[in-house]
């Protein structure tokens, strides 16, 4: 587990060239499948929801609640976060979205902001834990952050895209409008809060001796699932890309995904300064600011959008992009440890 989450950064790109030069596997578990149950008839399976769910739920499971009680201390950070992480999407799509304007798009860049508002309204990337314990932050304060903004998931994301879908036109308004009603009715609380909060009952349940071997099985489990998940969004948008390609429409999804990305990060680490926050307080802060849950945002295009694949190329980009630059937080900004606590292994 230690070894391939060293090497998580090698792994992902392997797992985007390998969608790049072959991706008829991940277009194969994109699809919908049935599996049978004799007589009861046939289960419809969906491989990318399921992975994500196994990711959260090995989130959850891996939180360490009596770590949690230090918030009660210093929650200046974690209100903080929470606040921004509604703040940034406003700040940053509308600038996006007058940018596209001035572009001959005869859509304006409709499906380029479409699919950053499906970015930026996910809660924060479990994953965010992991660049934490390696740069010796605050856990409990992104732990936090991490368990606040996916329960409250299922208000938050229906509120940021009906705030922001008049920046939208042509079809595009009328599509986000349906995913915001998905995300209200269903999405956010089955795909992203359930499996998390099972993680955390199973925790509570499982006798302290049994957690670390539950832990040894689950836990690379859902990261070699992460990885898997990866591989079939990658494929989705890459053999799409393929079969037509747009360079120009990589061009400006790179260009999207990157200013959204700066300026989420600028935002949190400007907001730990005049917060004033300590060195390890600031470095969660800003990585909670800058990272979302892609993998949520790509499962969701995917299960509502299936016919428009090249909106994945900005969440991918965005994924890759979030590692980046919080890989650079981590060396830059150092704190003090504040306890032995396990990551979460989820993106």
């Amino acid at each position: 587990m230690s070894w391939l989450r060293d090497r998580l950064g090698r792994a992902v790109v392997l797992a985007y060239a390998a969608a790049l030069l072959l991706p008829g596997p991940g277009l194969w578990l994109r699809q919908a499948h049935s599996l049978p149950l004799g007589e009861a008839g046939n289960l419809p399976v969906v491989t990318a929801p399921l992975l994500l769910s196994l990711v959260l739920f090995s989130a959850g499971l891996q939180v360490p609640i009596r770590a949690l009680g230090t918030l009660l201390r210093r929650p200046i950070a974690l209100l903080a976060g929470l606040v921004l992480h509604l703040a940034i999407p406003l700040l940053a799509i509308p600038a996006v979205a007058f940018l596209l304007r001035q572009t001959p798009d005869t859509d304006g860049g409709s499906g380029l902001v479409t699919a950053m508002i499906l970015i930026v309204a996910m809660p924060v990337a479990a994953g965010a834990t992991v660049w934490t314990g390696k740069g010796d932050g605050d856990q409990p304060t992104m732990v936090g952050l991490v368990l606040a903004s996916t329960l409250l998931s299922p208000l938050t994301i229906p509120l940021i895209i009906s705030v922001l879908l008049p920046l939208l036109s042509g079809g595009y308004a009328g599509t986000l409008a349906q995913v915001a009603h998905t995300t209200h009715s269903g999405f956010a609380l089955v795909g992203v809060v359930l499996p998390c909060a099972a993680g955390i009952l199973c925790r509570l349940a499982v006798p302290a001796p049994w957690l670390g071997r539950v832990l040894g099985v689950v836990a690379p489990v859902a990261l070699a699932g992460s990885l898997v998940l990866t591989y079939i969004n990658a494929s989705g948008a890459l053999g799409s890309f393929l079969s037509h390609p747009r360079p120009l429409l990589l061009a400006a999804a790179m260009a999207v995904a990157t200013l959204v990305c700066v300026l989420s990060f600028a935002v949190g680490r400007g907001a730990a300064r005049l917060l004033r926050l300590d060195a390890s307080a600031a470095s969660s802060l800003t990585l909670a600011c800058g990272m979302n849950n892609s993998s949520a945002s790509a499962v969701l295009i995917t299960t509502t959008l299936p016919d428009r694949p090249h909106l994945l190329l900005p969440v991918l980009a965005y994924g890759l992009l979030q590692k980046t630059a919080a890989n650079r937080v981590v060396r830059r900004e150092p704190g003090r440890s504040v306890g032995p606590l396990p990551p979460l292994c989820a993106r």
